[in-house]
């Protein structure tokens, strides 16, 4: 470790030799609203992930600006508000994008390779694999992996809502060391500092950091903003990936040294995919009321939840379905993966599981499927 990591904090140092990395890109940092696809700038971002790699690093790119680079050509004057012209944009810019991406790299003789992704897609378990199968193999045949949402076919309801989010489950989904959020800001602040005397927030290593942090929305060409990078830069150290946030110009020295931004500290201890995925992937497709007793076993024990504990069903699901699981007061203490279909916890409610058919006498959701809120 040469001095310069050596004399940063330990969450920079971890992401400055972290050997698999997800880079975000925001669309302000690759588009304009006159002329779609900055390539000075988007040369200059390829030239920083380009060193990185060439330093021994494994890439993935996040990538915004589909939308902003099909603005241009499309005649359109200002980002599109409604959902079909929206999805006519990005039909235009995402072309327009993944050939940007593949020039730019392949003046080091790389090749990329373009991967579109749903918010249903990481949902649904089997998909979700299957994504990760595609960008792990992308990886070892060599070529650079350049996620986007795909937004020519995703709906509200099919949405990550920014690619911040993305980013971050890309993270986990791929096992990175560290993600790293590129955008127009230069790192956290505890105002906006558009106005004057807000303070850089230079670590931010418990939610206690961030006390008083005051974040925006997103600007013309973006769907995000301070706001959706705060959430994801909090899901991803959640789940046990650092991050570092900080402006696409400086992205020489964020992929560098990590010396600039903001860094995030990561939990101790990696939360597992499986339980990643069932706290901040999966759909609900209902949920389970508990006594103040099963409350305790679950969130104090880390206990399986057994029918004993259950007063009430709220919807329809099956067996592997993710539910949720609500205390006396209604609200949400935790998530898990139900072992059994709604119509057969109805007649199981508040029953000894020695009362039951031995069929029916494994746990309704056991602690390995189970993730507190």
């Amino acid at each position: 470790m040469d001095d310069a990591v050596r004399s940063l904090s330990e969450t920079r140092a971890t992401i400055a030799t972290a050997r698999s990395v997800v880079v975000k890109i925001g669309s302000s940092a690759l588009t304009s609203m006159e002329s779609g696809i900055d390539l000075r700038a988007l040369n200059a971002l390829a030239d920083a992930i380009e060193a990185r790699m060439r330093a021994g690093s494994d890439v993935v790119v996040v990538s915004s600006g589909a939308v902003g680079a099909g603005i241009a050509p499309l005649g359109l004057t200002k980002r599109p508000r409604d959902l079909a012209t929206k999805q006519a944009a990005a039909s235009v810019g995402q072309l327009a994008l993944a050939h940007a991406w593949g020039t730019s790299f392949a003046r080091y003789g790389r090749t990329v390779g373009q991967v579109l992704l749903t918010a249903d897609d990481i949902a649904r378990r089997t998909q979700h694999r299957n994504a990760q199968s595609t960008l792990d193999r992308l990886r070892a045949l060599g070529a650079v992996a350049i996620v986007n949402e795909n937004d020519t076919v995703a709906t509200t309801e099919l949405r990550f809502g920014d690619n911040d989010r993305l980013a971050a489950m890309v993270a986990h989904l791929v096992g990175a060391d560290a993600l790293v959020l590129l955008s127009d800001v230069d790192g956290l602040y505890d105002g906006d500092p558009r106005k004057g005397g807000a303070t850089l927030i230079s670590e931010v290593t418990s939610p206690e950091d961030l006390d008083g942090v005051v974040a925006g929305s997103g600007g013309a060409l973006g769907t995000g903003g301070m706001a959706s990078k705060l959430s994801a830069a909090r899901l991803a150290a959640d789940s046990g990936v650092p991050v570092l946030l900080a402006a696409a110009t400086d992205a020489a020295d964020a992929l560098t040294g990590a010396g600039v931004g903001t860094a995030f500290a990561a939990r101790p201890t990696r939360m597992s995919a499986r339980k990643f995925w069932v706290r901040h992937a999966a759909d609900t497709r209902g949920g389970l009321h508990l006594d103040a007793g099963a409350v305790r076993a679950v969130v104090d024990r880390r206990r399986s939840l057994l029918p004993a504990g259950i007063t009430g069903v709220d919807g329809r699901f099956y067996g592997g379905d993710v539910v949720s699981l609500f205390g006396p007061d209604g609200s949400p203490v935790a998530r898990g993966v139900v072992a059994y279909d709604s119509t057969e916890l109805g007649e199981m409610l508040g029953r000894s599981t020695v009362e039951l058919p031995s069929e029916l006498q494994r746990p309704v959701v056991h602690a390995d499927d189970l993730v507190r809120l």
